[in-house]
């Protein structure tokens, strides 16, 4: 009886690792809540880089966009003196961008940019130039007062001889666009 009871002892009261399957489990579960722990801690480091950086660029952009009005302006108009087409396209493009509303485009007008856009057609050697020239035209006579100026300034003859292109479709939608322009303007002006 007594080896019973020690054989039943023995078994019942081993100190085999009973919990080794939950100390397993655990672990796994701790190594799952550190990892879950990393991940939060580098989402929360990325929004608090996000918003550092969005941060910079409101400051900075805050700070110069007071200088980027008539100043880009003047510097689009003066790009349209340089001899090179791209930095004249990148001028044209720029005018064609800026002219929103009227008081924008009869400060382009003052500024001479109506004259240099139409000087820069007409000495245009290549299409991509006369297609910047002619959208900026386009953006610049929707105003009546700046269809005048166009007119002082000589468009409607360097328009009119403005080659048609077969690689840019839209040189001639400019064209007409603007000699209907012009066409409209004087039916409305009384003799």
């Amino acid at each position: 009886m007594r080896t019973l009871a020690a054989t039943i002892h023995s078994h019942f009261y081993r100190r085999n690792p009973v919990n080794l399957r939950s100390r397993n489990f655990s672990s796994f579960y701790k190594g799952v809540d550190e990892r879950s722990i990393e991940e939060e801690a580098e989402r929360k480091v990325g929004w608090l880089l996000k918003l550092i950086f969005a941060g910079t660029a409101t400051a900075v952009a805050y700070q110069l966009f007071p200088y980027m009005g008539e100043n880009l302006m003047q510097q689009s108009v003066s790009l349209l003196h340089v001899k090179d087409p791209l930095f004249k396209r990148m001028g044209a493009s720029r005018l064609a961008r800026f002219a929103i509303d009227d008081k924008r485009r009869m400060k382009i007008v003052e500024m001479g940019g109506a004259q240099e856009l139409v000087n820069m057609l007409g000495s245009a050697k290549d299409d991509r130039t006369r297609k910047e020239a002619l959208k900026a035209l386009v953006a610049i006579s929707k105003s009546d007062e700046a269809v005048g100026a166009l007119n002082e300034a000589g468009a409607i003859p360097v328009i009119r001889s403005t080659p048609d292109s077969v690689e840019y479709t839209e040189i001639e939608n400019y064209k007409l666009n603007l000699l209907t322009r012009f066409r409209d303007l004087r039916h409305d002006i009384p003799s």
